[in-house]
């Protein structure tokens, strides 16, 4: 059966006070819920390596704006990766994502584990007279938060227990000092012809044209404004811009820009015109993709087809069906109901939502601009030519899983380059992984494996063999002339260098060998740097020249690496030596911490219920309208229950001779909006409902005990609408 039920409040807890290791934009002071009283509180536990948190974030902004006399949210922070728990690191976060509420620095999980928290992001819904009313687990909350948030006022408004407050006066939120610079958490960067460089200056929402030194400011283009508006260099607007790409020069003519820029926050392509500084959204429409929403493509203004093309139905994630684009052709029809004033573009990939496109590469054998779409684990191809873009590799599941491109399970893909064999290497962040996908030529097939990482929970520091090595939280990759990889290890500070197993001539030099003694037959680990502050890119000089995959490089040329560090807010020059050599080094293996679910071995019945939100009802118009997705790490775990269904109860079996391992499960639930009925009973012709798409994935650790036969087996996973 499907475990769903009409919404209600959650049982009268008192919420937990807010224990944690210090608070960040409180301007020193502790917060407890006491000094909360009277207004409603939304607990965000996050983490900043976590995309869907970032999501989350974006959607509390406006919520938070509008409601902030009634309305205080507490951002806790419970952190994934070791890098995360350092102090400093968390506060260059709240600064580079613009948190503007308080801040709980909750390093060894004490408030997230009083909340029973199980999963990033998570909310909490905390009334006025301080009871806890509600639970939230993943994204996509915003407007069932806002109903909540509005009829919590409203009742505690009529009970005198509402303590509303002018923004700012008595305000637990201290904003910090601003900072300046050249750079504001640079993101990605390109050399230029001539030599300079471009930089996604992220934290200034916009691009820095750099001279060659890598300090020298050039030009900017962008007003430095947050928001999705094309034009001049001084008119245009990003929204926290991260992967640079060069169009190819037999293209760019044709395209009428020079360099494609993945706009995170805005979910868009974004092309630029170096002569003068145009820029043009040449895909997304700045709202975002969810998995298995119904309106992922923009409709005409009357609800129907896109204007000048038409919907097809193929195959997407989890066995379902996904609504794409054919044919559309934007200017010689009326706009797109929901497409932006802003957006001048033309070509049907406008009309496509995206999910935090991260960084984009040219590769030549698909005859595209593949995109990591780090927003929902996946990789898509933009044809400007057709002006089209498609999901081509990865199920949207999260996840290290290799084999066919388009069957594989990416995790947040945040950096990707083509090495000289026309392989293109992926930054796999949340796995801490070194992917790599073979194409398929002439077509947008291909090959994924892994060459460096453990899966989503596992990550450290450790150079050697690469089925043994570890990374951490990685976003950024880069082929050197000898055929092998360095790597941006982003949370290790590191540079790391990865030398494939079978050795290789390019370009008229060898593969370096492993170390002495060391088995290179599954490829080898080395550190080439350490000490940087977040590295996020590189770019790699020959001589003091730009180099790009392909070209010529000497035997014995110098190669240096100009290396973003985001958290520095600077591009630092790394020389290599002339061997290429690296240190190995052991920093250690760590695993993810978070608290262990006990289960009894045998019979264990997994729960999801769902609630749709106030307004909302269940919408299986389509088909059914939930679907469960189970798997584990080890996959021994579990001797039954894994795999796909409709419904939100599962009968799992527990291997009683694993001891320990992860739950992975992945619930979605569809639901629309109530449309009134008139006077005679028939719904409203003239209201259209929203659709809603509530879905979470979780990563439960689990700890196989043995218990009494009459003991409750049943894990209980809430899935709010």
């Amino acid at each position: 059966m499907t475990s769903t039920t009409p919404h209600a409040r959650l049982p009268r807890v008192r919420a937990s006070e807010l224990v944690g290791r210090g608070w960040l934009n409180t301007g020193g002071r502790d917060v407890s819920l006491a000094d909360l009283r009277g207004r409603v509180v939304v607990l965000d536990f996050w983490t900043f390596c976590c995309v869907n948190c970032l999501h989350v974030l974006d959607e509390l902004r406006e919520l938070e704006e509008a409601r902030r006399d009634d309305l205080v949210i507490i951002g806790v922070h419970s952190p994934k990766f070791e890098h995360e728990a350092d102090p400093v690191a968390l506060a260059a976060a709240v600064e580079r994502y613009e948190v503007r509420h308080p801040v709980l620095d909750d390093p060894e999980l004490v408030t997230w584990s009083a909340y029973t928290a199980r999963a990033w992001p998570t909310l909490v819904v905390i009334d006025p007279e301080g009871y806890v009313v509600a639970q939230m687990a993943g994204e996509g909350h915003a407007s069932a938060l806002t109903a909540l948030v509005d009829e919590l006022v409203e009742e505690h408004r009529a009970k005198g227990t509402l303590r509303s407050m002018a923004a700012g006066a008595g305000d637990v939120y201290v904003p910090p000092a601003p900072t300046s610079g050249t750079l504001r958490f640079p993101a990605k960067a390109i050399a230029l012809p001539g030599g300079n460089l471009l930089v996604a200056d992220a934290g200034h929402h916009s691009l820095a044209e750099l001279g060659p030194d890598g300090e020298t400011l050039v030009r900017r283009i962008g007003s430095g404004e947050r928001g999705l508006v094309d034009g001049g260099p001084d008119v245009a607007r990003f929204s926290e811009p991260n992967g640079l790409c060069l169009v190819p020069t037999e293209l760019r003519t044709y395209l009428d820009y020079d360099v494609l820029v993945a706009d995170t926050v805005n979910h868009a392509l974004r092309g630029v015109r170096l002569a003068d500084g145009q820029v043009t959204t040449v895909a997304g429409n700045g709202q975002q993709y969810m998995v298995g929403a119904v309106d992922n493509v923009l409709a005409a203004a009357d609800g129907g087809a896109p204007v000048g093309g038409t919907l097809a139905e193929v195959d997407g994630p989890f066995g379902s069906r996904l609504t794409v684009l054919v044919g559309a052709d934007v200017p010689e029809q009326p706009r797109p109901a929901g497409l932006p004033a802003s957006i001048e573009s033309t070509g049907g990939a406008v009309l496509q939502k995206l999910s935090s496109p991260w960084d984009v590469a040219w590769v030549e054998q698909m005859g595209a601009f593949l995109v990591a779409m780090a927003g929902n684990h996946s990789l898509w191809a933009f044809d400007g030519e057709q002006g089209s873009i498609d999901l081509v590799g990865g199920t949207m599941n999260e996840g290290l899983l290799d084999g066919p491109l388009v069957d594989a399970w990416f995790a947040q893909p945040s950096g990707l380059a083509v090495g000289p064999d026309r392989r293109v290497w992926v930054a796999d962040s949340e796995t801490s992984a070194l992917r790599v996908v073979t194409p398929v030529a002439g077509t947008a097939q291909g090959e994924v494996s892994t060459a460096v990482g453990q899966g989503l929970f596992d990550f450290g520091h450790r150079d050697g063999a690469a089925d043994q090595a570890l990374l951490q939280h990685p976003l950024g990759v880069a082929p050197l002339p000898d055929g092998s990889v360095v790597v941006a290890d982003t949370y290790n500070g590191a540079i790391r260098r990865y030398v494939p197993p079978a050795p290789s001539v390019v370009s008229g030099r060898a593969s370096a060998p492993g170390p002495a003694g060391s088995d290179t037959s599954v490829g080898q680990v080395t550190t080439l740097a350490t000490g940087l502050a977040e590295p996020s890119d590189v770019v790699v000089l020959v001589d003091g020249e730009p180099w790009a995959p392909g070209e010529a490089a000497e035997a014995g040329a110098r190669v240096d690496l100009l290396v973003v560090e985001s958290a520095a807010h600077r591009v630092t020059r790394v020389a290599l030596p002339a061997t290429l050599a690296g240190e190995v080094l052991d920093g250690g293996a760590h695993r993810t911490q978070r608290p262990v679910t006990e289960v009894t071995a045998g019979e264990l019945r997994l729960d999801v219920p769902f609630s749709p939100a106030p307004g909302q009802k269940l919408d299986d118009r389509f088909g059914p309208s939930t679907r469960l997705t189970v798997s584990a790490t080890p996959p021994e775990l579990l001797l039954d229950g894994a795999g796909t269904g409709t419904d939100l109860v599962r009968a799992l079996v527990v291997n009683p001779a694993v001891g320990e391992g992860v739950l992975h499960v992945t619930a979605q639930a569809a639901s629309c909006d109530v449309v009134p009925l008139l006077d005679d009973g028939r719904p409203d012709p003239d209201v259209f409902p929203a659709c809603h798409l509530a879905q979470q994935d979780w990563g439960v650790p689990v700890r196989v005990v043995d218990g009494d036969p009459g003991d409750p087996r049943v894990l209980t996973l809430p899935l709010r609408g």
